[in-house]
């Protein structure tokens, strides 16, 4: 029990750690070097693309399937395009964001001098007429307020265009205390279950080589799986993701089928990928055999980088996996750590079972 509590602590803190560092798509190099930290230690040999990609790689059985088990290690961020005469910071949006979460949220610019703290303002609604305070404010009207008065000020702090941009949130526990809240949980979350994976496989045997960690240009076109994928060549690709949780108010219950806490996801569709079936009952039979929940989304908007693993070459068998989470694309998400915990047992114990006879099954479609 008390083997358990430790393992669980680690886990929320690698979690904690991730989330609180910076990593907009385009600028992952401080998460990601975290990261490797994290992968080193439970890896028989790290891998990166040129892209910035890495996974650590753990042998089974050298002349078995390979297989690609990834989340993503960029967010949703925001890019510096110009300084105003005044000194505020016109931006650009990197990933897909929702202007009403936006507006007096805190931000980290990253200069070449270090951390910049800032917090995106927009004309006051004080100001406004009736039928104003009515609309959504534009992207474009927003703007960062670093607190300075000039271009100048601004430049000798070292912000500069093209200097990336991240939301500041602490990574806390809410009043379940198997319920967090972060940023970035899209996808550091995938992330931290390709270590712990990793990890829980030490001293196993299983009957394949095992590729284990995360891509970079997730939120921008799965671009690093693209090259992550060329790169490792695997046989069966699993990426790691986050669902939406359909358990808050106004969601009509098949608009978003799972709920906190029931277990983790199985994407049966999304935008980039109808899943491999066999593979999607592969997983479904180990679930049950092994006595571990799991639930199932349908996603019609967006997609994983599985959209990009199972195209690549002739096709490989891939599905998308994950934990269901509120309030993505935004400052804080919400994930609960039982999912978490209930993803990594059921993706050991996948795994474990991934032998040469599964993948041709897998491809016999």
């Amino acid at each position: 029990m008390e083997g358990d509590i430790v393992l669980k602590n680690e886990r929320i803190d690698m979690i904690r750690a991730l989330s609180e560092a910076h990593g907009a798509s385009g600028f992952e190099t401080p998460v990601r070097r975290l990261y490797q930290s994290y992968l080193e230690p439970v890896s028989d040999e790290i891998v990166r693309d040129h892209f910035g990609s890495v996974v650590g790689k753990k042998v089974g059985k050298a002349d078995g399937p390979s297989i690609l088990l990834a989340g993503h290690l960029d967010e949703i961020g925001l890019l510096t395009k110009a300084i105003t005469d005044e000194g505020f910071i016109k931006f650009q949006t990197i990933g897909g964001w929702w202007s009403q979460v936006m507006l007096a949220q805190r931000v980290s610019i990253q200069t070449r001098k270090g951390e910049v703290i800032g917090i995106i303002g927009s004309k006051p609604p004080h100001l406004l007429s009736a039928k104003e305070r009515d609309e959504v404010v534009k992207i474009k009207d927003m703007f960062i307020d670093i607190g300075v008065s000039s271009k100048a000020e601004a430049e000798e702090l070292g912000v500069r265009p093209g200097d990336p941009i991240t939301p500041i949130s602490a990574f806390v526990q809410l009043g379940n205390p198997n319920v967090y809240m972060g940023k970035a949980l899209d996808n550091r979350l995938g992330c931290v279950t390709a270590v712990e994976v990793l990890r829980a496989l030490r001293g196993q045997e299983h009957p394949n080589t095992l590729f284990a960690g995360a891509t970079t240009q997730e939120e921008v076109g799965l671009r690093g799986a693209q090259t992550l994928v060329n790169h490792i060549k695997p046989d069966i690709s699993i990426a790691l993701d986050v669902g939406i949780a359909g358990d808050t108010p106004g969601i009509d219950a098949y608009d978003a089928l799972s709920t906190l806490g029931k277990g983790p996801i199985l994407l049966i569709y999304d935008g980039s990928m109808i899943p491999n079936p066999r593979f999607r009952d592969f997983i479904m039979d180990t679930a049950s055999d092994a006595k571990i929940p799991l639930q199932v989304e349908s996603i019609a908007g967006g997609g994983t980088d599985a959209g990009r693993f199972h195209i690549h070459g002739s096709g490989i068998p891939s599905i998308a996996f994950g934990c269901t989470t509120r309030y993505i694309h935004s400052h804080a998400a919400v994930y609960h750590q039982e999912d978490f915990d209930h993803g990594v047992a059921l993706l050991a114990e996948v795994i474990k079972r991934l032998d040469q006879r599964v993948l041709n099954d897998l491809r016999d479609l």
